[in-house]
């Protein structure tokens, strides 16, 4: 994982850049659904990806090499804006906004539309199991230092709509560099999937931590 410091950036200019890049992303997002959801004419679609492959060009004119990583300001603040699940930055992310209880639960609520479809009108297990391993390995992390995933088991209990969803997941034991988490999503009807997962403490943690 790419992880480093972002020398001389304040909170304030964390904040512009947020205010900048979140609403292209949720454009592109928007952009998505509608590619897959539309039904205009051939003329249409042509002209509009030719103004897509335009802005797509914009764009490129100037990035970085490779991927976003997870970038800290020098107060720690954490800029995980590429991830596939929190990324502000990623249309590919719901995104999933992670909240945290005292009591050591993580859960959040989040809407899964047409582009996270597998069977049809429902969620794509794989998609699940995403969601999942990111819910749970945020438990796993209480500390905001990383857990990363050892093991996940997941049950699929029933076919989890489209639509409005709720995650969330707990710590349930700790063994040594090993932290068992499980967790599950849910519907207005109830648990959809469940999971079981550890998670290990990376070696250079371990080092800090001693």
């Amino acid at each position: 994982m790419l992880e480093f410091t972002v020398e001389d950036m304040s909170a304030e200019e964390v904040a512009r850049m947020q205010a900048i890049y979140e609403p292209l992303a949720i454009s592109v997002r928007e952009l998505v659904d509608a590619t897959i959801r539309s039904e205009v004419d051939a003329e249409t679609v042509a002209a509009v990806k030719a103004d897509i492959d335009a802005a797509t060009a914009r764009l490129r004119s100037k990035q970085i090499v490779g991927a976003f990583g997870v970038r800290r300001t020098p107060s720690g603040q954490s800029m995980s804006w590429g991830n596939a699940v929190i990324g502000l930055r990623n249309p590919i992310a719901p995104p999933l906004v992670i909240h945290r209880d005292d009591d050591g639960r993580r859960w959040c609520d989040f809407h899964l539309g047409a582009a996270y479809e597998g069977p049809p009108g429902h969620v794509h297990g794989g998609v699940s199991a995403l969601v999942l391993d990111h819910v749970l390995g945020e438990a796993a992390s209480p500390d905001t230092k990383p857990r990363f995933t050892g093991s996940i088991t997941v049950r699929y209990l029933r076919a989890c709509p489209l639509g409005p969803l709720h995650s969330e997941a707990q710590i349930t034991r700790v063994d040594g560099v090993k932290t068992f988490v499980s967790g599950y999503i849910s519907d207005a009807d109830g648990i959809t999937v469940e999971a079981e997962g550890v998670f290990i403490t990376p070696r250079w943690l371990r080092d800090r931590l001693r």
